[in-house]
C-alpha cells in the first residue's frame, strides 16, 4: 500500500491511499474515522487483484459541505488517479457517501459495497467510543460529517437502478443494524445481495477482516 497522501484541488484537503493492481474499488471510513482502520481490509482484498483506493473526508473549513460535496471528492480523487470507473464502498456514513456518488455519478460506478447500512434502525449512540483506539479517529472532521448526515433528516440517498449492491454487515452490529440492510433488499431485491458476518458488532471491518474480505472477493468476481 502507498503511504496516504493528501489531494489539494480547490485547497480541499483530502486524504487517501492506494493498495494494488486491478479493477478498483473505493472504501470510504465511517463518521469520525480516519482510512487507517480500513488498512487490513484494504490490503486483503488488493492482494485478490483488485486496486484498493481509500479515501477519507476533507479536512474542514469555514465552507458550508453537503452529502454531494463528499461524493465530489471521491470523483475527483479518481480522476486524479485515472480512474475511470469502480466499485464504490464504505463503512456506515461511507456508505451513504457512496450510495450518495452513485446517484450523482452513475457512469463512474461500476457497483456499490455497503459494510454496515445506515437507515431508520440506526443508533450512531451504541458506538462506544472508549473503546476506539485513539490512531484511527479523526475528530477533526467528526462535526462536518455530522452535519450533513444531520441536514439528510433521515432520508438517506436511494439506490441507483440497476446497480449492483452488496451488503455486508455485522449480525450484532447495534450501530448500522441488520434490520437496514434487510430493508435496502426488501425494496430492491433484484439489486442487493447481503451477506450477514455472524457474531460481529460495528467495527467488523476491522475486526473481522477475513470475513469481510471474503465475501467481497467472492462477489465481485462473480459480477
Amino acid at each position: 500500500m502507498t503511504d496516504p497522501q493528501i489531494f489539494e484541488p480547490d485547497g480541499r484537503a483530502i486524504p487517501y491511499a492506494v493498495d494494488g493492481e486491478g479493477p478498483a474499488l473505493v472504501l470510504l471510513p465511517a463518521l469520525g474515522f480516519n482510512i487507517s482502520y480500513l488498512d487490513g481490509l484494504a490490503h486483503s482484498v488488493a492482494q485478490e487483484d483488485f486496486r484498493v483506493v481509500q479515501v477519507g473526508s476533507r479536512r474542514p473549513s469555514d465552507a458550508a459541505v453537503s452529502l454531494d460535496d463528499l461524493a465530489q471528492d471521491v470523483v475527483d480523487v479518481l480522476d486524479h488517479l485515472e480512474v475511470s470507473q469502480a466499485w464504490v464502498g464504505g463503512h456506515a456514513f461511507g456508505g451513504t457517501i457512496a450510495r450518495a456518488l452513485t446517484a450523482g455519478h452513475p457512469d463512474r460506478v461500476s457497483g456499490v459495497l455497503l459494510l454496515g447500512v445506515e437507515g431508520a434502525a440506526s443508533a450512531p449512540d451504541a458506538l462506544d467510543w472508549s473503546k476506539i483506539p485513539d490512531s484511527v479517529r479523526d475528530p477533526e472532521v467528526a462535526p462536518l460529517q455530522q452535519a450533513v448526515r444531520d441536514a439528510l433528516a433521515g432520508e438517506y440517498p436511494a439506490v441507483a437502478s440497476g446497480v449492483p449492491v452488496l451488503v455486508v454487515q455485522g449480525g450484532d452490529d447495534p450501530v448500522a443494524p441488520v434490520a437496514n440492510g434487510e430493508a435496502l433488499q426488501a425494496a430492491a431485491p433484484a439489486s442487493v445481495s447481503v451477506v450477514t458476518v455472524e457474531g460481529a458488532r460495528h467495527m467488523f471491518p476491522a475486526s473481522h477482516v477475513v470475513p469481510t474480505s471474503w465475501a467481497i472477493e467472492d462477489y465481485l468476481d462473480w459480477d
